[in-house]
């Protein structure tokens, strides 16, 4: 089993920074891509920002300059600064990573997602 935690969520004023964590554990062999959603009320899911494990990054136009997304591969953990928040940003935020699992006759990939962190932005 994996299993992805996130963490820093919270209530900012617009113009504050968050820092958000996500932290897999498990019988993880590799991560290949990192990435985090988020979903805003009555609205769709929206991808943020993608990390590979070689480091390229990819950003929803919204956040570019703002957001930052990062990744410690040994400690199988990513990151997303966001600074500059805007009352739009607000939303739950969920982690994704692209896992390739330790199983008893090899490696399997599978896609796993964490249970999500809210993020308010508001006066």
């Amino acid at each position: 089993q994996v299993q992805l935690v996130e963490s820093g969520g919270g209530s900012v004023q617009p113009g504050g920074s968050l820092r958000l964590s996500c932290a897999a554990s498990g019988s993880i062999f590799a991560i290949n891509v990192m990435g985090w959603h988020r979903q805003a009320p009555g609205k769709q899911r929206e991808l943020v920002a993608g990390i590979t494990s070689g480091g390229s990054t990819n950003y929803a136009d919204s956040v570019k300059g703002r957001f930052t997304i990062s990744r410690d591969n040994a400690a199988n953990t990513g990151y997303l600064q966001m600074n500059s928040l805007k009352p739009g940003d607000t939303a739950v935020y969920f982690c994704h990573a692209g896992v390739i699992k330790t199983t008893s006759t090899g490696h399997l990939r599978e896609e796993e997602w964490g249970q999500g962190t809210r993020v308010t932005v508001a006066s």
